[in-house]
């Protein structure tokens, strides 16, 4: 393919800098060696594996941070724009529009820009962590260990794994969150209370049922605020409040939108055909679950590198249904599906675990598979071909 605006012309151009761009570029190589890729990233640093910045970088002596680049640099003919912004798509001129002013065209273009972390009211200090990216992972190493003190808040998947991995590191951590408990509406409470007890076990301090307002620097320490007049003292606070799916840009693009996301076909194409969505903004048609938009890092690579190879004329369904996994002291769970504890749930115990079946309208809608080893394939099987509730038990095969 010939650039026909000199240098600010690629066949594929991708915004955002992420997980997807990083499997896109993967994908986009697998069909076309050679095509010129350029990739328009807020952030500092190459496309990177994002869960080992809570996890496996503080429990593995082993794995470096070299460990964590997906390899997206290594291939011939890409481009990164870092720290720099899309302002405008143009889709009749096929142009993207960057922060400085210039101009780019595009033949096929994949918008993949993530999430926005939520924020709490509160000065702007080094010490204060929307935890994200891996240059937030560096300094929370400068900031922790040696019985430092961290408060994370938010009891999500960020702030549950970094309150895993902190107090398994010398550091003393307090949780602060509005739920009334650790896990409540996410687990079934049998599986909600050993959840909590694990983490208060292994030292780290709850603060349930409490809103944090604000946080300020008295001194050498930073006070969280929280609604009813609390004062929390802290070393370092990380913000680990989820994120805002980031549509602006196709939202102003005039694309068609689905589930607070942009609505994609099968092959992850927009209702524009030179445009692509992948990750977390895409809303997807599933082939067991219905339409989706997935926050989590299995869509993300896996929907990444499809829509790469998409982008290059593969014509290839997306056919994954991804699933939610985390680990936390020596829980590893595991979810595809619906998995609201407000369903009926049909507990399977196992010797080491259990399994949690998910019942909507007297049909298998999510599996929950806590501390056992499944075939997760077997787990898509049976929510794509549900057997009768009552024989649901005993119906998936641990792995030894």
């Amino acid at each position: 393919m010939s650039a026909t605006n000199g240098d600010n012309s690629y066949p594929y151009v991708i915004v955002g800098g992420g997980m997807v761009a990083g499997y896109a570029i993967k994908g986009i190589r697998q069909e076309d060696p050679s095509g010129a890729i350029l990739v328009v990233s807020q952030e500092a640093d190459v496309p990177y594996e994002r869960p080992a910045l809570s996890k496996k970088l503080w429990l593995d002596d082993e794995f470096t941070e070299e460990n964590i680049r997906i390899g997206a640099e290594d291939y011939a003919n890409v481009t990164f724009k870092f720290k720099t912004t899309v302002t405008k798509i143009a889709r009749q001129a096929k142009t993207i529009t960057l922060d400085d002013g210039e101009v780019i065209y595009y033949q096929q273009l994949l918008v993949a820009t993530g999430g926005e972390p939520r924020k709490i009211q509160g000065p702007e200090d080094p010490h204060v962590l929307v935890f994200r990216q891996w240059s937030d992972y560096r300094k929370l190493r400068k900031f922790s260990g040696a019985n430092k003190r961290v408060v994370i808040i938010g009891g999500g998947y960020v702030g549950t794994e970094l309150a895993s991995s902190l107090t398994q590191n010398k550091t003393n951590v307090t949780m602060i969150f509005p739920e009334d408990s650790l896990g409540s509406g996410k687990f079934p409470e049998e599986i909600r209370a050993e959840y909590e007890e694990t983490f208060k076990k292994n030292g780290a301090q709850l603060l349930s049922g409490q809103l944090v307002e604000s946080y300020q620097r008295e001194g050498d320490q930073l006070m969280v605020l929280t609604k009813d007049g609390t004062k929390v003292p802290a070393d370092t606070i990380i913000i680990g409040l989820g994120v805002t799916p980031r549509i602006s840009l196709i939202e102003e693009s005039g694309l068609d939108l689905a589930d607070g996301g942009v609505k994609v076909n099968e092959y992850l194409q927009t209702s524009d055909p030179a445009i692509w969505s992948a990750g977390d903004i895409a809303s997807y048609p599933d082939r067991i679950l219905g339409r989706q938009r997935i926050e989590h890092v299995d869509h993300a690579r896996l929907s990444g590198e499809l829509v790469g190879r998409n982008m290059a004329g593969a014509h290839v369904n997306y056919q994954h249904t991804p699933y939610f996994y985390s680990m936390i002291f020596d829980i590893s769970w595991q979810a595809i599906g619906n998995i609201d504890p407000e369903l009926q749930t049909i507990f399977d115990k196992r010797a080491h675990g259990t399994i949690v079946y998910f019942i909507d309208e007297n049909k298998l809608a999510g599996v929950l598979i806590w501390n056992v080893k499944v075939d997760l394939d077997d787990v898509r099987d049976l929510l794509a071909n549900p057997p009768a509730t009552n024989d649901l038990v005993g119906a998936l095969q641990e792995q030894s």
